[in-house]
Parts: structure tokens; sequence; C-alpha cells
């Protein structure tokens, strides 16, 4: 099911201070939402950090870096405020809305930012409830990349074994730890009986997927 329901109802104060641009605010001499702005794309980075840390054990820095900075780019934004139809709830000046600033992707997310800041403040700045709804939509995001996008970790080395070696990889489970609702997996990818490669992942096939990416980065091939 997709997570996409509004935090705020339209008619709550924080929500229409959100959707409140900066045109729309300099016609009536009233706040703009790029206070709110501010505040929800700190919200964001923090909290889509966090999520990423804890379901990819197995990747390091870099990595996390890079898919932090594509869960919570401009375009990403852009396709949650889009889902969620902020598009029919934005406060715009005339000029702006003249010009189609409400199919704008700059605009978009900015006012998928400014929601994120005002629920925190809605909710007197208590976060649980901001990760509680942020989580699922960048799952969300990452289930519609895999679909589009699958990752080939797997293929790759077996298309490397099978030129090399002439063996195809087997995965191997060698060990798990957790609570049953969130274990952690730890596979090895071995060839002819030797480890190439091991990952943790919160399913086996992510651990097998990251122990073919640790096998692939270990003969340089990723």
């Amino acid at each position: 099911m997709e997570p996409f329901n509004l935090p705020l109802t339209p008619q709550d104060p924080w929500f229409q201070q959100a959707m409140a641009h900066k045109s729309y605010a300099h016609e009536r001499e009233e706040s703009s939402n790029e206070r709110l702005e501010f505040l929800g794309d700190a919200i964001l980075t923090f909290l889509c950090g966090e999520f990423l840390y804890r379901r990819y054990p197995e990747y390091d820095e870099g990595e996390l870096t890079n898919l932090r900075a594509s869960l919570v780019d401009r375009r990403q934004l852009a396709e949650f405020a889009h889902q969620l139809h902020l598009d029919q709830h934005l406060h715009l000046g005339k000029g702006v809305e003249h010009s189609g600033g409400r199919d704008n992707p700059r605009l978009l997310s900015s006012a998928f930012e400014a929601l994120i800041g005002a629920y925190f403040l809605a909710g007197d700045g208590t976060l649980e409830p901001v990760r509680d709804y942020v989580n699922p939509l960048f799952a969300w995001a990452l289930a519609q990349r895999e679909e589009v996008e699958p990752a080939n970790e797997k293929s790759d080395l077996q298309a490397w074994a099978l030129a090399e070696i002439g063996q195809i990889p087997i995965y191997k489970l060698v060990g798990e730890s957790g609570p049953d609702h969130g274990k952690t997996f730890v596979v090895e990818v071995r060839i002819q009986g030797k480890t190439y490669g091991r990952g943790k992942g919160r399913r086996k096939q992510d651990a097998e997927k990251a122990a073919a990416r640790a096998a692939l980065k270990q003969l340089g091939q990723g």
C-alpha cells in the first residue's frame, strides 16, 4: 500500500503556512513557508540518514551519502509532493500561478520540506511522529527504484565467475542476529569453495547482494 496521506489536515494553520509561497505571502504581507522549508530540509536530511544507516548495515559512508542525497534531492521531494497532491494546495502569487508554478519541481519540493517542518512544530517539536511518517516514504521511493533499476551485482558476479573460473557463485548464510521482526543476516559468496565476499542485510536477498558487491570490489570489478 502506498504511504501517501497528508500528515496535517488542509485546514490546519500549520499546513496553510507550509503551502504559502513567498509570492503569495508578499501580496498579502504575510509570512511565507521559507522558514518551515529550512527546518524541514534539516529534518529530512537527518531522518533519511538515520533510515539508511539502519536499513543498510553493509553500506559504507560513501554509499550511504550518495543514496541519501538522491532521496532528499529536488526531484524525489517533488515526487513526494506530487503523490500528496500538494500542487492542489499551494498558495501562489498571481504571477507565479500564471507561469505554471504548480508544476514547478522546485516549488513542489520546497512545499514538501515546509510540510515536514510544519508537522514537526505542530507536534511540539517531537521527532518520532515525523520519523514514522517519512520512513515509509523513503521505503516506497527505494522500492520504486528497485522495480525500475534492479540491482545487478549478483548477475555481474556470475558473469565474471563463469568467464574466469567456469563456475557459478554459491551464496551461504553464515550468521543471523536480532529479533524475529528485525533480523540481520550475514551471507558469504563462494566460488569453487573460496570465499570472495561477505555481506549483511535485513533480508537474505540484501545480504547476498552486499556479498556480491563486496566480491566485485575485491576483484576490482565494482
